[in-house]
């Protein structure tokens, strides 16, 4: 291989380094004002969805006006936002209510195995978790639900933004773009990524919300505290790949040993729920999804740490499609195109046509 030659393959690994950590400083020191920002695009397609599922209905389609539709879609998410909102808000009250309940039930449970086993787990747990404070966890989850409801009023204002900006776009994008051909090329990646992103939401919204609704009625049913604050956690956590539904199973249990101070209630909501998720994921979920999304678990699992670390729980949720933006820019993009092979789940892309 020729000096030359092996030069610029150096120098363009050490680019590729270089952009790459630059690009992370960049996304962890400005995460919080490019996470509203990111949150309100997953709005705004929430809003292009809707808006999509009706031009399906011929009603909508003849007779009502591209804007009200839209306007229509994004006052229902307001509405739905604040009644959500409502709910989560009386349900954190009953919860924070019944913290010094919960507390007394660990010690009560801890005592009953220290008295069936002859183990002295009390001091086993004090050594093991000296700074473990279940008040603490607790808070600060619902302190974390309350910082995403708090950035709601600049997240609806970026989506108000985002939907004005949508009317001129094309005009901009065309007059940036001199030659015809490109602009093409353009309009259909950013289309190929807003079908995919579309689908994927939707699909997940309503996989999402199938999930939590069985669960907070089984929740409902054997009277565990709070149904609608774990039906919520559990929508949301099914956002986050593979381990957002183990986390959506075990909270519920938890609190309910932590509730009720025995083992056998805990168990059987451990089983239902548990059971709701194996059937909604794997049976339910992938004949409605299918294999659109093209990545590879290992990729889904590797984007979930990184944008977690990142990004913190937004991040998990934001991570496959993230993903699936950077697959199918790479595939668009000859240079590149290797890494959307490597990224997607057998190799199959659809490679730019140029």
């Amino acid at each position: 291989m020729p000096e030359s030659t092996q030069n610029n393959q150096l120098l363009n690994i050490a680019s590729i380094l270089v952009i790459s950590i630059a690009s992370v400083c960049i996304l962890v020191f400005t995460q919080k004002l490019l996470v509203p920002f990111v949150l309100a695009i997953f709005l705004w397609f929430i809003v292009k969805t809707i808006v999509r599922l009706l031009d399906k209905m011929d009603f909508f389609r003849e007779k009502i006006p591209s804007w009200l539709k839209t306007i229509s879609a994004f006052v229902v998410i307001i509405l739905s936002i604040v009644f959500v909102g409502q709910l989560l808000i009386s349900s954190v009250q009953n919860l924070s209510n019944s913290l010094p309940l919960y507390e007394a039930n660990i010690n009560h449970i801890l005592a009953k195995i220290n008295e069936a086993f002859d183990i002295n787990i009390i001091s086993m747990a004090t050594n093991y978790f000296k700074d473990f404070n279940f008040t603490s966890i607790v808070m600060n989850l619902i302190n974390s639900l309350t910082d995403i409801f708090g950035s709601v009023s600049v997240i609806l204002l970026y989506v108000i933004f985002l939907l004005l900006e949508e009317s001129t776009f094309n005009t901009k994008l065309q007059a940036m773009v001199d030659d015809i051909d490109n602009y093409k090329r353009i309009r259909s990646i950013l289309a190929e990524i807003s079908h995919s992103i579309e689908s994927y939401i939707s699909l997940k919204t309503l996989v999402s919300f199938l999930t939590a609704f069985l669960s907070f009625i089984a929740l409902w049913a054997f009277d565990v505290e709070a149904p609608v604050f774990w039906a919520f956690l559990i929508f949301i956590l099914n956002y986050i790949p593979t381990i957002g539904s183990l986390i959506a199973t075990g909270f519920p249990a938890i609190f309910a040993l932590l509730q009720f101070g025995d083992w056998v209630q805990p168990l059987i909501i451990l089983g239902v729920v548990g059971g709701i998720q194996l059937v909604v994921g794997n049976v339910v979920e992938p004949r409605m999804m299918g294999n659109s999304l093209n990545i590879s678990p290992l990729v889904v699992i590797v984007a979930l740490s990184v944008w977690g670390a990142m990004w913190g729980i937004t991040g998990m949720i934001l991570s496959v499609p993230i993903m699936v933006v950077i697959i199918i820019i790479c595939s668009k993009i000859p240079a590149l195109q290797s890494i959307a092979i490597l990224l997607s789940e057998k190799g199959n892309i659809k490679k730019s046509e140029s």
